[in-house]
């Protein structure tokens, strides 16, 4: 049953990537109504190159490499001992869920605008949430053995 909620994260991730995270505005780094990862970071790439590259990759790469990896591992693909890499994957996924707190939380409290927060957060931090689940509970030994079926 994990492996397909894992595999279905490899669908749910790029969705959450392009729905609307938050409704914005007269932000000045966004000058949208509606703001997503994706568009999020294609402002990004205009405005700081570097933090566009640290984004990218706690907010796609990360994710998706450890969701991917730990699918290959539940297929019996990839050996177990990757588990403790896929691990760091996963905290690093993390650390975006807490950027976009932070960016939301400064922007209320200095009054820049209006921000709403939008459906496709909640996927993006549910989908987070789910691959650490996951992750957590696919470190534990299989109590059966891999030839049977589940």
């Amino acid at each position: 049953m994990l492996k397909y909620a894992n595999l279905a994260l490899l669908i749910l991730f790029p969705v959450a990537w392009f729905a609307p995270l938050l409704r914005a505005g007269l932000l000045p780094l966004f000058g949208m109504s509606e703001i997503s990862v994706i568009s999020g970071l294609q402002s990004l790439w205009d405005t700081d190159v570097f933090l566009a590259l640290l984004v990218t990759f706690f907010a796609l790469f990360a994710p998706f490499l450890k969701t991917l990896g730990l699918a290959l591992v539940q297929f019996g693909w990839l050996d177990r001992r990757a588990l403790p890499a896929l691990t760091v994957l996963g905290k690093l996924a993390m650390a975006d869920i807490f950027l976009i707190a932070l960016y939301i939380t400064v922007a209320k409290g200095i009054g820049v605008g209006k921000i709403e927060v939008a459906w496709g957060l909640y996927l993006f931090t549910a989908c987070i949430l789910a691959s650490l689940g996951i992750g957590i509970l696919s470190k534990e030994k299989p109590a059966k053995s891999s030839d049977q079926p589940e």
